[in-house]
């Protein structure tokens, strides 16, 4: 009989959005981090993010890259419609729970109170509901009326910037910052959204002189761009450059591609270890070697223990047992092992391991990368399972234990680490 978890993901993206940017320095919300952590306590088959996509421009495509179905909820100029995201997300959610019954769990991602009736209608109807909220802007009447609650901030893979170099509020480029009361804390009630502002418009560019009127291309953008001719005796010239939409449109793309892989540039052991160690956090039980491969295919379903050289699974992880990333030991049928992460360090440890990447390093090394080089060495390392907010803070701790000097350095642009 098949028991995983099937999970529906719904997010009030204007509450997340504006909980990070408020309350955890600025920063931009990634939803990378839930996606991972989601990974490891289910199949997600829906995935829905409501809000008006107008003030969210740079958010829609790192969502599209999470195949996340955005949900519009148009503004008119000069109105607010506060609540429009909530009762759409209410409503989708109710009919889910009643037409798809395979869907076992309910993920709200939401720091707002104005969902606990949800909540507990949801679990009436005997759904598991998750919740996932900015810490200081989720209200104390959410977390207690799930099943589980997330805070992002604490979710492997957020960064949250250190408070002496949090960058000031980005302020959104239609005119003021977008929203404040959406993410205060307390019941995280939301003040109006500002109505969206006309865009000034542009000065228009001087063209070089052409012989004749461009004739009609495929591209109307751009061909609607061309100037007609100016009466003039000199011989003619090149036309302009153009803008080429095409171009403009393959380089996002390619910014695009270039960002998620760079999410997935660690090293095979130290994303097998993150997938393992959150495994046997939100797993009452152990955890085999095809629960362990089931899961990292959910983070990337292109994952292949080939692609590094390995004909099975299991040749992959007695790889890793050798080299002491993981311990294996008899499972519950032949072929499927049972997977552990090696006894855990203390802080103490922590704090001598960076030293000695410092110290290998050449006695001195930026922050930047760092964490990479610790976790070459240790790949189950993470500053979140000591305590810590950030790799920063923790390296600032590992300082004033005096494992190592915290500097900032000008020239680098970055802090500077030297092994003591």
């Amino acid at each position: 009989m098949d028991t995983e978890e099937r999970l529906a993901v719904f997010l009030d993206y204007e509450n997340l959005a504006l909980g990070a940017r408020d309350h955890l320095g600025g920063m931009q919300f990634d939803f990378k981090p839930i996606a991972d952590a989601l990974a490891v306590r289910g199949r997600v088959v829906v995935r829905r993010a409501y809000a008006d996509w107008s003030y969210f421009d740079e958010d829609r495509r790192m969502l599209t890259r999470h195949q996340v179905e955005l949900i519009e909820m148009t503004q008119r100029m000069g109105a607010s419609r506060k609540n429009a995201a909530d009762i759409k997300m209410v409503v989708d959610a109710i009919e889910m729970a009643f037409e798809r019954e395979y869907i076992t769990t309910f993920v709200m991602c939401t720091g707002d109170s104005d969902f606990s009736p949800l909540v507990h209608k949801l679990r009436e109807l005997d759904k598991k509901v998750i919740g996932v909220g900015v810490e200081n802007s989720t209200s104390r009447l959410l977390p207690p009326a799930c099943d589980e609650f997330l805070f992002y901030d604490r979710l492997e893979g957020v960064d949250v910037p250190d408070e002496s170099e949090a960058p000031a509020p980005k302020r959104s480029g239609r005119g003021g910052t977008r929203g404040t009361g959406r993410s205060g804390g307390g019941r995280g009630g939301r003040a109006k959204t500002p109505a969206p502002v006309e865009a000034p418009v542009e000065a228009p560019e001087t063209a070089a002189p052409v012989e004749e009127p461009a004739p009609a291309t495929s591209s109307g953008a751009a061909g609607s761009r061309r100037r007609k001719k100016a009466p003039a005796a000199e011989p003619a010239v090149e036309p302009a450059a153009e803008p080429a939409v095409e171009q403009v449109v393959e380089t996002d793309l390619e910014q695009d591609e270039a960002a998620a892989s760079a999410a997935e540039d660690a090293p095979m052991e130290v994303r097998v270890a993150q997938t393992l160690a959150d495994l046997q956090a939100s797993t009452s039980g152990s955890v085999t070697a095809s629960m362990l491969k089931r899961t990292l295919v959910r983070k990337d379903p292109t994952f292949s223990e080939s692609d590094y050289g390995f004909r099975t699974f299991g040749e992959f992880l007695r790889f890793l047992a050798d080299r002491d990333f993981v311990v294996l030991s008899t499972g519950p049928s032949t072929g499927d092992p049972e997977v552990a992460l090696p006894e855990q360090q203390d802080t103490e440890g922590a704090f001598d391991l960076l030293r000695q990447v410092v110290r290998d390093a050449g006695g001195t090394a930026p922050l930047s990368g760092l964490k990479n080089e610790v976790r070459k060495r240790r790949p189950d390392f993470s500053e979140k399972a000591l305590g810590y907010r950030g790799f920063l803070q923790f390296a600032k701790a590992a300082a004033a234990a005096g494992a190592v000097a915290l500097a900032w350095d000008d020239d680098a642009d970055d802090y500077l680490l030297t092994a003591s």
